[in-house]
């Protein structure tokens, strides 16, 4: 079976956790459906209740080669290390030296910083380079 991937994440503010990750990945806030104006035009046209509007939020490759990333609102605070996370690929990867890596790396994590994510580290192991981040709700992702 082959279909698009999705990758959810479990956020308390759908809208603002979307907008850093469309700015941190390039990618666009999704548009609302064909024939309306907005997401709120949609929402009310289809009978949701005002109360539940800001309940979710996604973002798209505006070049369609990456997955959708859905943002959903849960109840609970994050109260653990993310078992699955995301990696932003800036470098030329393994076959790039460790100290190259970390020259292109650099100015990603801190336009990411300045986004309002927070740097955890560096590590550098077996020949690789990688910074370990926060987004804004403290999941972790890391910038390779």
């Amino acid at each position: 079976m082959s279909g698009k991937l999705q990758v959810t994440i479990d956020c308390a503010n759908p809208a603002s956790l979307a907008a850093f990750w469309a700015e941190a990945l390039g990618y666009v806030v999704q548009p609302p459906p064909d024939g309306f104006k907005s997401w709120e035009a949609a929402l009310t046209a289809w009978g949701v209740p005002e109360s539940e509007f800001g309940k979710a939020s996604a973002i798209v490759d505006p070049t369609g080669a990456g997955p959708r990333v859905f943002f959903q609102r849960v109840p609970e605070p994050k109260t653990a290390k993310n078992r699955v996370h995301l990696d932003v690929g800036v470098s030329d990867g393994p076959s790039a030296a460790a100290e190259l890596r970390r020259v292109q790396i650099r100015p990603t994590v801190d336009r990411l910083v300045g986004l309002g994510a927070t740097e955890v580290g560096e590590t550098e192991e077996m020949g690789g380079f990688w910074v370990v981040m926060r987004d804004p709700e403290g999941n972790e992702f890391c910038v390779t």
